[in-house]
């Protein structure tokens, strides 16, 4: 059990990250610099905070690179449970890292933008602005594709905590309502885009306070401890 407590933990310190390192880009990077609509003013922000749009690129890095480890973790923590559930999870998880990561792409090319070579030159001032607003889009609506990986693999993480011994029952509910708020914010965006911010402030509270606990619980408590009977069941998986 001291070797399961431990492998929760270092579980909850990479989720940790993730939470941490997405939140910073969400708020500091693309909530401050992006202007929606404003293709000068956005280019404008980028230029005058390169360090901090970086900081952004580097930040996704480490999301995607914790990503694999948390997620290969879970699946170590919670296979006992339901193997073929874990690997669904597992399975669209690490599909919504890597749609994420090659969206990334998307995020870089304003910085190829704004300090272009001479390569750039036909481009005019405005078109390059546009450009850089265009990127940002893309990026935008690439993360709501990745959502829709990410929703269910919230579904299939609550339904595995929800039914281990080792979590609190609360917890899975409240990642299950957390990954039907990414249903509406990535399928409800795209079917009804005049709803966006709405879809948006509906996703953002549940998905916070649903993975911010897990990940304390995680951190602080690791595990519970299982019933005598389960315990063997688990050292057995």
């Amino acid at each position: 059990m001291n070797s399961v407590k431990k492998t929760a933990r270092t579980t909850g310190l990479f989720y940790l990250a993730i939470f941490f390192a997405n939140l910073f880009v969400f708020i500091f990077v693309s909530g401050s610099l992006n202007v929606a609509g404003d293709a000068a003013a956005t280019a404008e922000n980028i230029r005058a905070s390169e360090s901090l749009y970086r900081s952004g690129v580097v930040s996704y890095l480490i999301v995607f690179l914790s990503e694999i480890v948390t997620t290969i973790l879970l699946y170590k923590l919670l296979a006992p449970v339901n193997k073929t559930i874990s690997l669904l999870m597992v399975t669209t998880r690490l599909m919504q890292a890597a749609v994420h990561a090659a969206n990334l792409i998307n995020f870089i090319f304003p910085l190829i933008l704004i300090n272009g070579g001479d390569y750039l030159a036909t481009f005019t001032p405005e078109q390059i602005n546009s450009l850089v607003l265009l990127f940002t889009d893309v990026h935008y609506y690439g993360v709501l594709v990745s959502e829709a990986f990410f929703a269910p693999s919230l579904f299939l993480l609550g339904y595995l905590v929800y039914k281990s011994e080792l979590f609190p029952s609360i917890l899975g509910i409240m990642l299950a309502i957390a990954g039907a708020g990414y249903v509406l914010d990535s399928f409800g965006i795209f079917l009804l885009p005049q709803q966006a911010t709405l879809f948006a402030n509906i996703m953002i509270a549940p998905a916070i306070i649903a993975e911010l606990s897990f990940t304390l619980w995680l951190l602080i408590k690791g595990i519970r401890t299982p019933k005598p009977e389960s315990r063997q069941a688990i050292a057995t998986a």
